[in-house]
């Protein structure tokens, strides 16, 4: 039938699985690749959501989008055996996908076979299959993109000659990223891009551009969702971006010291939400006891805002975030260089914390907390105008 929507797909195709698309399962790990490109390429040109997802007038909507181009007018069967096919086409690519992962962790009858990883690695990134996974994974059905997100973590950390090649692929590749990011305005893919999206950072390349990019910033707003899942998913990228790779933090807190810790004052350590006060003290206290950051834990503790804001945590009914804000607490007292306004307060309420720490217990036996406790306690009290 000419002017199908699937190149070089007759009608009989639809139910013999033969011709063009719909090929015999293929050989072996390249072929793979090639013939899922092929899938992702037409999808990738029709984007309309499809599979589980699309239904019979989204299908018609999909069909007369590209009558023009395609299908010229066709007869109302004509329309139908296309109709077939693009459905045959979607379980096609599906297959494709779960026979990657088959490939790359095995069937559980038989584990996965090094040098076919290898080969099915080389020619992913070789015919830039990431790049169609990445923009037609919204018009996937929820168990493909499953899968897509399971075979994009492996090829991550697959090597080919003792080179990571997914990492050389991004430095080249770093919009990619970016489509990632914006993931996180759309509520039904946000949780699959996160996901592809920390396992790219994995790679250092990776996790730089992240850091200088204008995308930063909105991981603010992003913590600050309503819907939980989203919010957390959304933290747990923003601390992986911060603490995986030492050298990089250090360096992105440096050079952005100013504007960050703002944003991280305002609209996480004084959120009105719970959650993301707890999350956001505990990060913190996580970059600064980081060795690689001591000098921006040195101008951390030299704030008084800084320490005001610690001061007003420690008195928060929740345990957990008393706990953790201790932990940076203690960095204050224990500076032997405090600026004389750091004194200053620490002095006004002397007496106020030397009760507040007689009284600052955990429910189980800690010997490290109590000797931290002490510390603090005798540093306080051993401060003179």
């Amino acid at each position: 039938m000419s002017g199908c929507l699937w190149p070089c797909a007759s009608a009989n195709a639809t139910t013999s699985g033969s011709g063009g698309l719909f090929r015999p399962k293929a050989k072996g790990p390249a072929e793979l690749v090639r013939r899922a490109q092929e899938l992702l390429r037409f999808l990738s040109d029709h984007r309309e959501p499809c599979g589980g997802k699309l239904d019979a007038k989204r299908e018609h909507k999909v069909l007369r989008g590209t009558s023009v181009s395609r299908l010229g007018r066709r007869s109302p069967e004509a329309l139908t055996n296309c109709r077939a096919m693009l459905m045959h086409g979607m379980a096609d690519l599906s297959k494709s996908i779960r026979e990657m992962k088959f490939v790359l962790y095995g069937n559980g009858e038989a584990e996965p076979v090094a040098e076919a990883c290898t080969q099915l690695t080389k020619e992913f990134f070789k015919e830039n299959a990431l790049r169609l996974v990445i923009v037609c994974l919204p018009y996937m059905d929820l168990e493909t993109q499953k899968d897509v997100t399971q075979v994009i973590a492996n090829l991550q950390r697959q090597k080919v000659d003792s080179r990571l090649v997914a990492s050389d692929y991004l430095e080249v590749n770093q919009d990619l990223l970016d489509i990632l990011l914006t993931g996180y305005e759309n509520k039904e893919i946000a949780i699959h891009y996160s996901s592809m999206l920390r396992d790219c950072i994995r790679h250092q390349v990776a996790a730089r551009y992240v850091l200088y990019s204008q995308h930063m910033q909105k991981f603010f707003d992003y913590i600050q969702f309503p819907d939980f899942n989203l919010a957390s998913d959304a933290f747990k990228t923003f601390k992986e971006l911060l603490t995986r790779h030492k050298s990089s933090a250090a360096e992105f807190f440096t050079k952005s010291y100013d504007w960050f810790f703002s944003e991280f004052n305002s609209k996480l350590l004084q959120s009105s939400n719970y959650i993301i006060r707890r999350q956001a003290i505990q990060l913190l206290g996580d970059i600064l006891l980081e060795r690689s950051n001591s000098a921006v834990m040195v101008r951390y503790i030299s704030s008084k805002e800084h320490l005001i804001i610690l001061m007003n945590l420690l008195r928060e009914q929740s345990k957990a975030i008393q706990v953790e804000a201790f932990r940076v607490f203690k960095l204050f007292t224990a500076n032997q260089n405090k600026p004389a306004e750091i004194t200053g307060i620490l002095l006004t309420n002397k007496n106020k914390i030397l009760r507040f720490l007689a009284d600052f217990t955990l429910d189980k036996e800690d010997r490290l907390f109590e000797s931290d406790k002490a510390q603090v306690a005798a540093d306080i009290s051993a401060m003179k105008l």
